[in-house]
């Protein structure tokens, strides 16, 4: 079981999240909301990453559609531009967006439980979010995010407990930046 305030806590750390992980330098504004119905989740693709632990497995899922909007903007986040990224290079950013985003997730949870490991991203089809239901999870929260009224994108944190999940968040402050992305 999952306590409210530790699903609170966890969506406040994931919308923080994205938008640091989604917002390239000098964007104006990155709105993060909460929606209930999945089936507006349309894109194509997603990057999936787990923070694991003996009690918990949670996912964080980034859905995109590699289209012109999605290019364009992941060349402002990458501070490069369209004609010198190829399509290895936008994956790398999509996925160095995800691993930012479940990155604050995993720094959160691990203030609260010290063995706990994250993933590396995946790449899949996003007809795999169908299979959501078959981890069985005790939360599950959808997330839509539209960046300059230009870009809309979506997230999914779900989260199995294996044992009871008890902590809070303080969410008088926005999550910490986590840096800048970084490219290897």
């Amino acid at each position: 079981m999952i306590s409210p305030q530790a699903a609170a806590g966890m969506e406040f750390t994931m919308v923080n999240a994205l938008k640091d992980a989604l917002t390239a330098p000098g964007e104006a504004r990155c709105e993060v909301e909460v929606i209930h119905d999945a089936s507006s989740i349309k894109e194509k693709k997603m990057v999936v990453l787990t923070v694991t632990s003996y009690m918990f497995r949670a996912l964080t899922i980034l859905y995109f559609t590699m289209n012109k909007a999605t290019k364009q903007h992941l060349t402002q986040i990458n501070r490069a531009d369209v004609a010198s990224m190829d399509d290895t290079a936008f994956i790398d950013v999509i996925c160095e967006c995800g691993n930012i985003a479940c990155g604050a997730l995993n720094r959160e949870l691990a203030r609260h439980y010290p063995h706990i490991g994250m993933s590396t991203p995946n790449i899949l089809d996003n007809n795999s979010a169908a299979y959501l239901s078959a981890l069985k999870p005790n939360h599950v929260q959808h997330f839509k995010v539209r960046i300059n009224d230009v870009l809309t994108m979506h997230a999914t944190l779900c989260f199995c407990a294996f044992a009871d999940v008890d902590f809070t968040v303080d969410m008088t402050q926005a999550e910490e930046s986590s840096g800048e992305l970084e490219m290897f």
